[in-house]
């Protein structure tokens, strides 16, 4: 899939797997994407099919006993113009790593009261990962930290960064985590299920707050969630994954009205409706379960759980990746 604006980055084949006492796990097996500058890329899927792995991949923070194993990860950083890095060359705890994480690509995690630590103000832990990236003294670092505090919406900034985390309400947490995700002007911005924990007014005021700062900032978004409500109103692309690899992935309004992976269709068939006629039935749902982490399935790895599954077919060889519609790919033997 092409896009006029540059190259941002490129996910190619990444295979990130966990050692554990019950067996291996491919946590990311063998996942593609790309990006480009200033988009928002929505990353779909149920718990458990990779997304949080890839994105801690791409930052170089994949917690032990994971291990990056295979693929590239190529960043293009200064909205392409800059030199090509290619991520997994770097020594995830080196200078060039830390200074690329934090800076050019800054995450917002799912949790933000535990993300953030309990025994400091919002401003001094924000400060310090201003001036870890940026030459700045302490009075300056403080006086920017205030004035992104007010543009994330936070009441009163300048008492506000005085404030622990306890003192604040989950959605005040969530927007000084993105504070400190912005502060620094990032390429890449990477928003893990930023709205989980959250009500629906603070949800739909997030939001409408990232989308505000993505056009002032001009950055790329890649969010991440199972929320296809939420994708709906974010995303211009969408990548679907299925137990560590993409499945489809097409754009936001293709995936909607037209999508062809029989998994992304049982996805948007399982969202109760609301308006129209409205008829007593059952909720339409994905029969079978998610296998084990430990026993992927051969060959296409939805076939157990596929209306439209091949004896002979789907079950022994791994569906191709096929691009039926420039601006749409599947992972379908349905479509070859």
């Amino acid at each position: 899939m092409t896009s006029t604006r540059p190259l941002l980055l490129e996910v190619e084949d990444l295979r990130t797997y966990f050692q554990l006492e019950g067996g291996l796990v491919r946590a990311v097996d063998g996942a593609s994407l790309r990006m480009y500058a200033g988009e928002t890329l929505g990353v779909v899927g149920e718990s458990g099919c990779g997304k949080s792995v890839m994105a801690l991949s791409i930052l170089g923070v994949v917690p032990t006993p994971g291990k990056i194993v295979g693929g590239r990860i190529r960043f293009y950083p200064d909205a392409g113009d800059g030199e090509l890095i290619d991520l997994t060359a770097l020594d995830p705890k080196g200078d060039r790593m830390r200074g690329i994480r934090g800076l050019d690509i800054t995450m917002i995690f799912q949790e933000p009261t535990s993300a953030l630590s309990p025994v400091y103000t919002i401003g001094q832990q924000i400060v310090e990962a201003l001036r870890l990236h940026r030459d700045l003294s302490r009075p300056q670092a403080r006086e920017q930290v205030i004035e992104m505090l007010g543009k994330v919406g936070l009441p009163d900034p300048e008492r506000t960064i005085d404030r622990y985390p306890h003192q604040l309400s989950g959605g005040m947490c969530q927007r000084a985590m993105i504070a400190m995700a912005l502060c620094s002007f990032p390429d890449l911005l990477i928003a893990d299920e930023p709205t989980t924990a959250l009500d629906v007014t603070t949800e739909a005021q997030i939001l409408h707050l990232m989308r505000s700062l993505q056009q002032e900032f001009g950055m790329a978004i890649m969010f991440i969630t199972h929320n296809l409500g939420v994708i709906a109103q974010m995303a211009q692309r969408v990548v679907v994954m299925y137990l560590g690899e993409v499945v489809e992935e097409a754009r936001v309004y293709d995936i909607f009205y037209h999508p062809l992976h029989p998994y992304a269709q049982a996805l948007l068939d399982s969202v109760p409706r609301l308006g129209g006629r409205i008829r007593r039935r059952r909720l339409t749902e994905i029969r079978g379960s998610v296998p084990n982490v430990y026993t992927v399935p051969s060959g296409c790895r939805f076939h157990p759980r596929c209306i439209h599954m091949r004896p002979g077919v789907c079950d022994t060889e791994r569906p191709p990746w096929l691009t039926p519609d420039p601006e749409h790919s599947v992972r379908c033997v349905l479509y070859r």
